[in-house]
């Protein structure tokens, strides 16, 4: 465990159980050794769109996958008014907080995973995330970094496998000319992040919602009857380059940390997963997966995925009826 203690804060819905009900257990597995606490926050509010697929499959089946993890705590994220004014008053100064973004996307549940966490360091992981390299001295490289330099709010594991020169092939960033593996992003994530959120309140003091700036995802919006809202890591990503601050993604010592993520669902994905989170665990991935932090082709077959997607496009939903 790190000298600050960490919570592990991981984000769950419905539609989510297919892949959770393996992932899960690897992500806690993986963080257990250096967290002081495991929370799991179950979302039960449903949007509009891709974000809803297979909703009714895990309805009745995912608090009983969190409930299943040994010590964690598991909450129900909370819309009720008192919850909502917490969150809103921690992030927000006060100002409503919207349920979902344009696409249906997580938005609320994401405050509500940060304040309801017991620590105020806190590491977030999406539902989806893969873990390999198995350090367990990460967490403590990561916040003493932090602590060292008050312009980086955020931290995550390296983006991929590591290449052998060190490089990422499927992202820009300015690499860190004082350690190996390590970049420096301007950007922020919502998928993997570790969070100081004592820090948040110097740096940024607070969010402020508001409308996409693309009329066509406004439009989107309306016609999916989503919210009409940003990403959450867009108003992050504002906030940080208006102070100079940035986001580190580093490997850290040995075999450090690093994640992928599996950009689509396929029947082939579902099928290769147990053996993909073997695979990742012991570092066995193939040369065209290393430096791209999305699974990738050389892992799994995507066709199927893409196909599905280009048909069911929302504006192709709209013209069907």
């Amino acid at each position: 465990m790190t000298p600050r203690p960490v919570t592990l804060q991981i984000s769950l819905s419905p539609s989510d159980f297919r892949h959770a009900c393996l992932l899960l257990e690897h992500q806690t597995r993986t963080w257990r050794p250096q967290v002081a606490e495991i929370l799991i926050c179950v979302d039960f509010h449903r949007s509009k769109g891709r974000f809803s697929a297979n909703w009714s499959e895990g309805r009745e089946k995912i608090l009983q996958l969190a409930n299943s993890i040994e010590g964690a705590r598991v909450e129900t994220v909370d819309y009720g008014a008192d919850a909502m004014s917490k969150v809103a008053a921690e992030f927000f100064d006060g100002r409503e907080v919207p349920a979902k973004d344009f696409r249906g996307g997580p938005y609320y549940s994401y405050f509500f995973g940060l304040e309801r966490a017991r620590h105020p360091c806190v590491l977030h992981a999406d539902s989806d995330i893969l873990f390999g390299g198995g350090s367990r001295t990460w967490l403590g490289e990561a916040l003493a970094h932090m602590g060292a330099h008050t312009d980086e709010l955020f931290s995550a594991p390296l983006p991929g496998p590591p290449t052998q020169d060190g490089t990422l092939l499927s992202q820009s960033a300015e690499r860190d000319p004082d350690e190996p593996y390590a970049f420096k992003f301007r950007t922020m994530s919502t998928r993997i992040f570790l969070m100081d959120r004592a820090r948040f309140k110097e740096a940024i003091g607070c969010l402020c919602a508001r409308r996409p700036p693309s009329l066509r995802n406004a439009f989107k919006a309306l016609v999916e009857r989503n919210p009409v809202q940003d990403l959450p890591e867009h108003l992050f990503t504002d906030a940080m380059a208006k102070r100079g601050l940035f986001r580190r993604e580093f490997l850290g010592s040995g075999s450090g940390m690093w994640t992928l993520h599996p950009p689509y669902r396929s029947s082939d994905f579902y099928s290769k997963l147990p053996e993909l989170i073997r695979r990742v665990e012991a570092g066995d991935v193939p040369a065209g997966q290393r430096g791209d932090h999305d699974l990738n082709s050389s892992m799994v077959d995507w066709s199927e995925a893409i196909a599905q997607i280009a048909d069911n496009r929302w504006w192709r939903r709209l013209f069907r009826g």
